[in-house]
């Protein structure tokens, strides 16, 4: 089977609001600014130029901005590219394109490397567009993140690892300290070939040389997507929480994303509602503690601790410790934006779903909305893997179908008879609907007499179509089995590849060329769900 694609609405994996985002849809449009396709940006751009440059602020917040990326770049191996960039952001002709992602232990599953490659695409793409421009691929790091469950472990060859330790505060400042023990198990699997060797190498640089979480995942990042200009930035720090400053003071005194937030969260109300606001959409963070602040009686109080503030104090303790105030899921999308020169977001389908909600929020406060794009998804299959679907006589929208539907299309696919019994069925209806005329010519005990009799009949050729479809089962179960297998090798736990098993376990067998292929056949903006055989 070639190389191909399948569209996202088709895959199955995605939900009704991203199938109608991708879709275009009408009654989404007021949710978000411009639709993510090449032409856009240049609207996009204009804007944000004026929105960004030319505030009075502008220039200090690049300042701030490469500043900040210098110094947590200093003792990081940094590559010509990436340099330029971080450095080219002091230019008020450069803007950004932005991915945030966890710290996932090892970078967790294959959709950490599908983000950063569209980024990095992207970017690409827009430098080839609009020459006259720069364009910066960021890596977002959610080191403020306290859900240290969702990131302490990964996938390999069907087996969880998993990093066992306690952690109540921001991840990113989390100690490295245990790691060796975990490489040790870790390491047995990968075996002794040289690309394992590489990927034990990179592990013990990445985690065991760092003492934190949030450096040792830099390291990774810069490791793999250095050499393509990747700008990985920490948000977790003082300088650039000061450019936030009057944000913070908005949430805390006004309350208004709660507000805001619901109201469009309303108009989203036949769809799944990805988060709901706070009242107050903010955290206070130490290194062992990340939680709410809370608003009642007067006094602001840190949830689950004893500190409590008056506003006079809150708003004092936000002047000299601004580090301290970390945003959630609502407020986080407006610190990154008012950073950042930047100009798109690129997230999976969850993330543009809670994306969809904050429009009104950024527009109340006057920073303009970025465009927001669905991360490429993938499916890589070996050459062994095309060559089984091949030979079953497979393709790609079959691999992708549910498991139960798949097994009862190939069923009467592959049965010499047919199994589905629905020209009966039809053939029934047809007699029934002749007696129902007879039936409405006498009484209406012989017209309940024909329901019943209907009923009983369709029921029992049901029954008869189930055990004929159990029966060709029992008789086609070697091939079937063969089908499930490849289905179950494709989508391990019956779920998407990407969101279940780390790199790693491709670059075991394709080493460094793994990255260089999904970097030269991913493109961003075609909004498909690229196959890619290896």
């Amino acid at each position: 089977m070639p190389t191909d694609c399948i569209s996202y609405q088709n895959s199955g994996y995605f939900s009704a609001l991203m199938n109608d985002y991708l879709e275009v849809k009408s009654n989404l449009h007021p949710l978000y600014h411009r639709f993510p396709n090449l032409e856009n940006f240049e609207e996009q751009i204009q804007e944000k130029q004026t929105n960004f440059n030319d505030n009075s602020n502008g220039n200090l917040k690049r300042q701030t901005l490469v500043s900040t990326l210098q110094k947590q770049y200093s003792k990081a191996e940094t590559s010509v590219l990436t340099k330029q960039n971080i450095e080219a952001l002091n230019n008020p002709n450069t803007f950004t394109v932005t991915t945030g992602h966890q710290l996932n232990l090892f970078s967790g599953p294959l959709y950490f490397l599908y983000k950063i490659i569209s980024t990095i695409n992207l970017t690409t793409e827009l430098k080839a567009k609009y020459p006259i421009y720069n364009f910066v691929p960021i890596y977002w790091m959610a080191t403020e993140d306290h859900d240290f469950e969702e990131i302490n472990y990964f996938n390999f060859k069907g087996k969880k690892f998993r990093w066992n330790k306690e952690s109540t505060g921001p991840v990113g400042r989390l100690s490295t300290a245990g790691l060796a023990d975990f490489l040790e198990v870790y390491a047995l699997e990968l075996g002794s070939s040289a690309n394992a060797e590489t990927i034990k190498k990179l592990f013990t640089d990445s985690y065991l040389a760092h003492d934190n979480l949030a450096d040792a995942t830099r390291f990774l990042a810069n490791s793999l997507f250095g050499a393509y200009g990747l700008v990985i930035l920490d948000a977790d720090n003082s300088d650039l929480k000061r450019n936030f400053i009057p944000y913070i003071k908005e949430e805390l005194l006004q309350q208004s994303s709660h507000k805001l937030v619901l109201e469009t969260a309303e108009k989203l109300k036949d769809y799944t509602i990805q988060v709901n606001p706070r009242e107050i959409n903010l955290f206070y963070i130490e290194d062992d503690i990340r939680e709410r602040i809370l608003f009642e009686n007067d006094i602001y109080k840190v949830n689950h601790t004893k500190i409590e503030f008056s506003e006079r104090e809150i708003l004092s303790h936000l002047e000299n410790h601004p580090e301290k105030f970390s945003p959630n899921v609502i407020m986080r999308p407006l610190y990154q934006e008012v950073i950042l020169p930047n100009l798109c977001y690129i997230g999976g389908g969850g993330e543009i779903a809670y994306w969809l909600e904050l429009k009104s929020f950024f527009a109340a406060a006057n920073v303009t909305f970025p465009i927001l794009l669905m991360r490429n998804s993938v499916l890589l299959a070996t050459e062994k893997q095309a060559k089984k679907a091949d030979k079953l006589e497979l393709n790609w929208a079959d691999l992708f179908s549910k498991q139960a539907h798949l097994v009862n299309t190939k069923t009467k696919e592959l049965s010499d008879f047919p199994v589905d019994l629905t020209h009966l069925k039809a053939q029934l209806q047809k007699q029934f609907t002749t007696l129902y005329e007879v039936a409405n010519k006498t009484d209406e005990s012989f017209l309940g007499a024909v329901k019943a009799q209907e009923a009983k009949q369709t029921k029992g050729l049901e029954n008869l179509e189930k055990r004929l479809l159990k029966a060709q089962k029992r008789k086609l179960s070697d091939i079937l089995q063969r089908i499930i297998d490849l289905q179950n090798e494709l989508f391990p736990n019956q779920s998407l590849q990407e969101r279940q098993t780390n790199f790693s376990e491709f670059y075991l067998e394709y080493g460094e060329n793994l990255i260089p292929t999904l970097i030269k056949q991913l493109k961003p903006l075609d909004n498909a769900f690229d196959i890619i055989v290896l």
